[in-house]
């Protein structure tokens, strides 16, 4: 298993050296000179080309990449052009609610997604299981900002039940989780459906498999049949998409944070390209690679734990 991590991690190299090219050449292709963003609209033409060679925006872009790499291997991210605060430091006080806002997500919607699945392949083509997938794909349909707008005016603005703007605190506060509840129902709403559909449609398969019915055959309740010998072996295809998934709510975390005013990577990414802070901009677009990356290698290692024959 060693091995095979290794291996997923060398094989990450070349894909955030992709991210990190792609990224800087997005920002390249901005409509703002970071320089003037630097000086301010009031700087004189010699202020800004003093900073242009300061910051070494007078070098062709592949000299710009490689001092940029350097850079970053040394553990440097940059500095803000608009606060002139340290990347780094910026995103060492955002990190914390973003993953707070990820584990309360997901702490409820992965359980009610694979049990309502797997309620749907048990009870299959009966009014339960047709109404657990018009919610699943209510849930698919429906947009993340449309969920988030609707629990901020009902719940939040008119009901006032709950607050709808900022983070109320660290998540073990009562503040932190009265603060938290929206988002991450608007979060972990979009990720039930999905889930819920491939937990059905992977139990419905494995049910028909000869160990099943070996099982049942032993007098075993359906249940037990259900949870035991359906539903541990459907957990493959239901890991895999549950890592494609967690993977794309790190864009929907980047609009509810944004929806709920949460200082999380989502919001001050969208701050930092607005405002044409491009080292900002940048030093988000790696975190939210790296969680990506090791989101899908924490998936391999599942793999390996629930099917034996990968172990080989």
């Amino acid at each position: 298993m060693l091995r095979h991590c290794l291996m997923r991690l060398l094989l990450a190299v070349p894909v955030m050296l992709g991210v990190l090219l792609i990224g800087f050449l997005l920002m390249q292709a901005g409509p703002n000179d970071p320089a003037v963003v630097r000086a301010g609209p009031n700087a004189t033409q010699d202020v800004i080309d003093a900073l242009r060679i300061e910051m070494g925006l007078d070098k062709p872009l592949l000299v710009q990449f490689g001092l940029y790499i350097w850079r970053l291997l040394q553990g440097d991210l940059g500095v803000s052009l608009i606060n002139n605060v340290p990347v780094i430091q910026e995103l060492g006080t955002t990190i914390g609610p973003s993953l707070e806002l990820m584990f309360a997500s997901l702490i409820w919607a992965i359980p009610l997604g694979i049990l309502l699945g797997t309620l749907g392949a048990r009870y299959q083509r009966s009014l339960l299981d047709r109404c657990i997938m018009a919610f699943s794909v209510a849930g698919v349909s429906v947009p993340v900002f449309f969920v988030g707008l609707i629990l901020v005016w009902g719940v939040g603005f008119k009901l006032q039940w709950l607050p709808f703007t900022g983070r109320g605190g660290p998540l073990w506060t009562l503040e932190g989780l009265k603060a938290i509840i929206l988002p991450a129902l608007t979060l972990g709403g979009v990720f039930i459906g999905p889930v819920a559909r491939m937990t059905r449609t992977a139990v419905l398969d494995v049910l028909g498999a000869d160990h099943v019915r070996t099982a049942r055959a032993k007098g075993l309740t359906e249940w037990v049949v259900m949870m035991r010998h359906a539903l541990r072996n459907a957990l493959i295809p239901i890991v895999t998409l549950l890592g494609l998934q967690i993977g794309f709510l790190l864009g929907g975390a980047v609009v509810t944070e944004t929806v709920f005013s949460w200082p999380g990577v989502g919001r001050l990414a969208v701050g930092a390209i607005l405002s044409s802070d491009f080292p900002m901009a940048q030093g988000t677009i790696i975190i939210l690679s790296l969680g990506f990356i090791f989101i899908n290698l924490a998936v391999d290692i599942l793999y390996t734990a629930l099917d034996p024959r990968l172990r080989a």
